[in-house]
């Protein structure tokens, strides 16, 4: 049974205006967008990420978006890796985008996007 399970395709996140979440997605992070989404009969995107996938559901959203933890490696997240996690910081902070360093002293941080849903970054030089 150890290799039924043979990759991770995509992870869904939800949100609360397609428009918003694409300017974060697209436009601070750089994601590409795939234009094969279905029309599923509500709005949202896939965008890419290597051989994966984000689907952005905009659908009512049934968890709180008070009270989450201000650091993302307290709640649930996604996790990226990058080459370079200092070009990442320079487009967070001049999108407005607040973030906290791993805590475990890996070159990591940690953001949200404008849904409140948690991203991590790992820095993989060479990847």
């Amino acid at each position: 049974m150890a290799d039924l399970v043979k990759g991770f395709h995509h992870g869904s996140l939800i949100v609360a205006d397609t428009a918003t979440a694409l300017s974060f997605y697209q436009g601070v992070l750089g994601m590409a967008l795939d234009e094969n989404r279905p029309d599923l009969g509500y709005p949202g995107a896939w965008l890419k990420v290597g051989e994966q996938q984000i689907h952005l559901l905009e659908v009512p959203n049934p968890d709180p978006l008070q009270g989450r933890p201000v650091h993302g490696g307290l709640d649930r997240h996604l996790a990226f890796y990058l080459e370079d996690l200092n070009k990442l910081t320079s487009a967070l902070d001049k999108a407005g985008v607040g973030y906290t360093l791993s805590r475990s002293g890996r070159r990591a941080l940690f953001c949200r996007d404008p849904d409140q849903n948690a991203l991590e970054f790992i820095e993989l030089p060479g990847c």
